[in-house]
C-alpha cells in the first residue's frame, strides 16, 4: 500500500500534463507564473525488490515414516512439533514413539503439556500405581493445559503398557506468570532459584519471530514486549534444561520431544538450547501446514491428512471457583446447554455427575471424558432451600450437547 500512496501524485502529474498539452490555452496551476516553463515529470521511486525465487518440490523424493524413522533412528532427541488442537498431529507423535520403540531403542518421552513439580504423578501413572483420573488430577493436566486430553490419551496410555518414562518438560505456570507480572528482575529469591541456569537472549532471528507474534496481539508499552520475550525465553530455555538433565542422567535413552510447533521450528526453540547443553545428535520433524512451505524450518516436513476427534459431549454450564464450598458453583449457561434445559439454574453446586464426584472443573471434564452429544447424565446439585434453611440435593437427567 505505501508504494501505491507514493505513485498517486505521479500518476495525477502526469494526467494534468497531458491535459495541458492537448487543451489549447491550458496552462500550469493557478500559482505557477504562465511563462515559468513545465519541468520534467518527477521520477517514480523505485518498486522493492520482489523474491522471483522460486521452490520445487521433487514428489519421487516422497518417502513415508518408516523410511524416515530408518532414517533418524540413531538421533539421541528427535523433536516432533505439534499444533495442539490437531489430532494428526498426535497421531503422528505416536507413531514415531511406536515406530523407535519397534527398533528396539530405549525412549523417554519428554511432554510440553505437564509441569515439572508434578513428574511424581506421571512416574506413578506410568509404573501402574495410580490410575488415568488420578493422573489428571494430580497433575492439574485441566487447570493448567486443558486441551481435550483425547488427544494426547493414546500416547499416554502406550507408555504406560510399555513402560516408557513420560518427563514432564514445563516450568510451573506460576512461575512464568509471575515473570509476566514483574520480569525476572521482580522475582523472589526462592523465585530465582527456580530459573534456567543460562538464558541466551543472542539470537536474532529468535527475537524477530517472538516480535511478530506479539504484534498479532499488541500490547500498550515496549515493556509488554519485552516481558513476552522473557516469558517466551524462560519456556524455552526451561525446556531444554529439563531434557539436558534427563539425557545427562540417562546417556543411554532416546529422547523424544513432544511440544508445540513454536518451540521447535528453525530450532531456534528448545533444539538449539538444548544443544548448547549437551552436544547430542538431534532432529526435529514438523507437521506441515497451511504456510508457505520452507525448508529451513525443520529438518522433516509430515504430509498427513486432517482426523478429527469424536465430538465430546458438554453439559453447557460456566463454572466459578469452588471458594472453600463443595462443589462447582454454576455461574451461567453456553447457547444450548443441556443443563439448563433440564432445570439447573445460577448458583447451583454441582456435586456428582454420573458415577464421578465433583468438587471442581477437572472432575466434570474427567466424569465427560468418554460421553458424546446425545447421551444422558444424572448431574446432581446442591441448591439453596427458598426458605433460608440450608441447601437441597436435587438430581437432573442431562443430554449432553
Amino acid at each position: 500500500m505505501a508504494s501505491d500512496r507514493c505513485m498517486l501524485p505521479t500518476a495525477l502529474a502526469v494526467c494534468l500534463g497531458l491535459l495541458s498539452a492537448t487543451l489549447p490555452g491550458a496552462g500550469a496551476c493557478a500559482d505557477t507564473p504562465a511563462d515559468t516553463p513545465a519541468g520534467p515529470p518527477p521520477v517514480p521511486p523505485e518498486a522493492p525488490p520482489v523474491d522471483t525465487s522460486t521452490r520445487v518440490l521433487d514428489t519421487r523424493a516422497l518417502t513415508d515414516l518408516e523410511h524416515l524413522l530408518d532414517t533418524i533412528a540413531e538421533r539421541r532427541v528427535v523433536f516432533v512439533g505439534e499444533h495442539h488442537d490437531r489430532y494428526q498431529d498426535h497421531l503422528n507423535q505416536l507413531r514415531v514413539i511406536e515406530g523407535l520403540h519397534r527398533r528396539g531403542k530405549q525412549l523417554a518421552i519428554g511432554m510440553e503439556f505437564f509441569q515439572q513439580p508434578y513428574q511424581a504423578a506421571l512416574n506413578a501413572y506410568i509404573a501402574g500405581e495410580i490410575d488415568e483420573a488420578q493422573m489428571l488430577r494430580q497433575t492439574h493436566y485441566f487447570d493448567r493445559w486443558r486441551f481435550d486430553y483425547r488427544l494426547y490419551r493414546p500416547i499416554l496410555r502406550f507408555a504406560r503398557e510399555h513402560r516408557i518414562p513420560v518427563i514432564a518438560l514445563n516450568l510451573e505456570s506460576e512461575l512464568t506468570r509471575r515473570v509476566a507480572e514483574l520480569g525476572a528482575a521482580g522475582l523472589t529469591p526462592a523465585e530465582r532459584a527456580r530459573l534456567p541456569a543460562a538464558i541466551d537472549r543472542s539470537d536474532p532471528a529468535y527475537a524477530a519471530r517472538i516480535k511478530a507474534v506479539f504484534d498479532q496481539h499488541p500490547m500498550p508499552d515496549q515493556r509488554s514486549f519485552e516481558r513476552f520475550v522473557e516469558v517466551q525465553l524462560l519456556w524455552d530455555e526451561g525446556m531444554a534444561e529439563r531434557a539436558a538433565r534427563y539425557l545427562t542422567a540417562n546417556p543411554q535413552t532416546t529422547l523424544v520431544v513432544l511440544a508445540g510447533a513454536g518451540h521447535i521450528e528453525y530450532g531456534q526453540g528448545i533444539p538449539k538450547r538444548l544443544v548448547r547443553r549437551v552436544p547430542v545428535s538431534a532432529v526435529t520433524l514438523l507437521n506441515a501446514g497451511d504456510g508457505e512451505l520452507d525448508p529451513a524450518v525443520a529438518d522433516y516436513l509430515l504430509f498427513t491428512r486432517p482426523v478429527e476427534l469424536p465430538a465430546a459431549g458438554l453439559l453447557g454450564v460456566q463454572l466459578g471457583e469452588p471458594g472453600g464450598q463443595a462443589g462447582a458453583p454454576v455461574e451461567g449457561f453456553g447457547p444450548g446447554s443441556g443443563a439448563e434445559a433440564a432445570g439447573l439454574v445460577v448458583g447451583d453446586r454441582i456435586v456428582r455427575v454420573g458415577d464421578q464426584q465433583v468438587s471442581g472443573y477437572a472432575d466434570i471434564r474427567i466424569a465427560l471424558l468418554d460421553r458424546g452429544p446425545g447421551q444422558r447424565v444424572p448431574v446432581e446439585v446442591r441448591r439453596k432451600r427458598l426458605d433460608g434453611s440450608g441447601d437441597a440435593s436435587v438430581t437432573f437427567e442431562v443430554e449432553l450437547h
